[in-house]
């Protein structure tokens, strides 16, 4: 018997997957980052190539060497460097490595020389996002760099990529001003005398909606698990994640009784309480206090009163609950029950950081679909 899961669907990510990939024609990167967007990262991935992904995507060099330890051997890229790590074994491991300054550079040089083979590179060019990646001023000396490294035998520049800003909003114009700038840079790659296999921009939200953003290589994230980037739409995924608990205990109190921390809620007439085993140590926002979906007997409800960290009350007014009973926070949506879009519309924030929240040693990863 259970008190909380994440049930995962592993079919659902296999039906992603496939959806994406067949509209395309580049390859394709499922990004399996964040421990796979909470769904677990080495049965999403594996999920994920089953189902046709060409490569996969993290951000640390630990979660790469995790996917090599699992026996995956896979193309992967890691991408979210800090200095000081010791790349060589990610070089060793033959994972590819992201750059985006000449000191990342130097490092990457000096990791292949400690590994005995080229390090494999991806440079990033910043085209508007202001985060990672080099400035279009700094461009043109990073790739100098990386030529010479790689006319010495150290480094094989494989991919040149960049990442969008406001993909997930179709039809605003900056998307377009990246995909100019990026061709500019694409443009300096060439004069630079480098020919990397794979040029690659679209994440999630521009896979879905600009083929021509494409180019050799796509990196869905989001969309593998069945949540869509785009408001309003779903593009026929179908979400792999369903969060759940038991109910404890149920009592009967009377009208004006004040619920959870704070009396932030207070019964209008005498009630049913439910308390639900989740909080916010198990990945329920604090926010969704008064807030948050959940559906019990059949009938969404809303959180009464604050979220605790270990568990949260729902106001069932007359209905018949009791302990054992099952509370789903959020899911596919098929059977009435919310999903991450619903908790992210009522507590303000978006499907990613639902999702992802969840998985920890008191809500265990449940998975469905044979894993291989």
């Amino acid at each position: 018997m259970w008190q909380a899961e994440a049930r995962v669907d592993l079919d659902a990510i296999r039906e992603n997957v496939s959806r994406l990939r067949a509209g395309t024609s580049a390859e394709l990167m499922a990004v399996v980052k964040a421990d796979g967007y909470g769904h677990g990262m080495i049965p999403s991935a594996r999920a994920a190539l089953d189902a046709g992904a060409d490569w996969l995507g993290v951000c640390t060099l630990d979660e790469a060497l995790a996917l090599r330890a699992a026996g995956i051997e896979a193309p992967v890229l890691a991408w979210l460097l800090a200095p000081g790590l010791p790349l060589h074994t990610g070089v060793a491991a033959g994972v590819d490595l992201g750059v985006a300054s000449l000191p990342q550079l130097d490092e990457m040089v000096e990791s292949a020389r400690r590994a005995e083979r080229p390090a494999r590179l991806h440079l990033k060019i910043d085209t508007g996002l202001a985060r990672g990646g080099a400035t279009v001023a700094d461009w043109p000396a990073l790739l100098d760099a990386a030529a010479k490294a790689q006319a010495d035998g150290l480094v094989e520049v494989v991919g040149v990529w960049s990442h969008f800003v406001y993909a997930d909003m179709p039809g605003h114009p900056t998307t377009d001003r990246q995909l100019a700038v990026f061709h500019e840079g694409l443009a300096m790659v060439e004069r630079a005398g480098l020919r990397p296999r794979y040029r690659h921009l679209a994440n999630s939200a521009a896979t879905l909606t600009r083929p021509d953003t494409h180019f050799d290589l796509v990196r869905p994230g989001l969309a593998v698990y069945g949540l869509s980037p785009v408001v309003g739409e779903t593009y026929g995924l179908r979400p792999a994640m369903t969060a759940r608990a038991r109910v404890t205990l149920t009592k009967r109190v009377p009208a004006g009784s004040g619920v959870s921390y704070g009396h932030t809620y207070t019964t209008e007439r005498e009630t049913n309480l439910a308390v639900v085993p989740l909080g916010y140590a198990d990945g329920v926002p604090r926010h969704a206090s008064n807030a948050g979906p959940v559906q019990l007997g059949g009938r969404r409800r809303i959180i009464s009163g604050r979220v605790c960290m270990d568990q949260f009350v729902l106001d069932c007014g007359d209905d018949p609950v009791a302990a054992g009973d099952v509370a789903t926070l959020f899911g596919s949506g098929a059977d009435g029950e919310p999903t991450a879009d619903d908790w992210a519309e009522a507590v303000g924030t978006i499907n990613y950081e639902i999702v992802t929240r969840f998985g920890s040693l008191r809500v265990p990863r449940v998975y469905d679909g044979e894993l291989t």
